[in-house]
């Protein structure tokens, strides 16, 4: 197995001969030390999806919580780092196994990639009511167009109250009718009101962060200082950090 890891890590080092593959790994783990890239990936998120604050933020706290485990196991295992390849940065520790890097990366992509998935907020303004007809509609034959008639002209202002009257059944008829026929449009207006879209926010989560956290776990190989069981063991790790938290984070998310 040691063997393994010391032919993996070496051919993946070699990468880091490339000065734009070594910047781009370097880049990566200093700005996943300590888990700080994802903690304020976290931060961000509940700031801008105000419906989900709460899920962000318990999420971020998964997120932080892996970190921490991983450097308690790190304390017990006491793995030296690989000594057969040159590092490319410094790091914060002596000890290798399992990748705290991996760990916070991974628990990110699973506990925000899970609330990008479940993402859904209320469309504002949305409305499917129809507006009201400006004139009562009246039936008409089809293919006929009603004749015109006294109503229809002007004659038909100086129409004795009494004619008038006798037509007021008839104009409230159509006007139930009009309404009776809008009403399932306008039944549907809640319902279209309420439909789920993806918030920008968790959308990003879902798209831009598990293949950021997979770039993070591999520039640990490549930059020389985690063997691959070491990012391996920090990837399991976060995603049974992110997993067995997933109830109690979603319980900050208003659905």
């Amino acid at each position: 197995m040691d063997h393994l890891d010391d032919r993996i890590l070496s051919a993946l080092r070699a990468y880091g001969g490339d000065p734009r593959v070594a910047g781009a790994a370097r880049a990566l783990s200093w700005a996943g030390e300590h888990g700080a890239l994802w903690l304020a990936a976290g931060f961000a998120g509940a700031a801008v999806d105000g419906a989900r604050r709460g899920a962000w933020l318990r999420g971020t706290a998964l997120t932080a919580g892996a970190h921490l485990v991983s450097m308690g196991v790190k304390r017990v295992v006491r793995r030296p780092r690989p000594a057969h390849v040159v590092p490319l940065v410094r790091t914060a520790g002596r000890h290798s196994f399992p990748s705290s890097h991996a760990a916070s990366a991974t628990a990110a992509a699973v506990a925000f990639g899970m609330l990008g998935a479940r993402a859904a907020r209320r469309t504002p303004g949305a409305s499917m009511t129809r507006p009201a007809p400006t004139t009562d509609p009246a039936p008409a034959a089809s293919g006929t167009r009603p004749a015109p008639g006294p109503a229809h002209t002007p004659r038909a202002l100086s129409t004795p109250r009494a004619a008038r009257t006798a037509d007021a059944p008839r104009a409230a008829d159509a006007r139930r009718a009009a309404r009776t026929a809008d009403a399932p449009r306008t039944a549907d207006a809640p319902r279209a009101a309420h439909a789920p879209c993806a918030a920008p926010a968790p959308r990003a989560a879902r798209l831009v962060i598990p293949p950021l956290a997979a770039a993070m776990c591999l520039s640990r190989m490549v930059v020389g200082v985690h063997y691959p069981s070491d990012v391996a063991a920090g990837a399991v790790l976060g995603a049974l950090t992110a997993r067995l938290g997933a109830s109690w984070m979603r319980g900050g998310a208003h659905a």
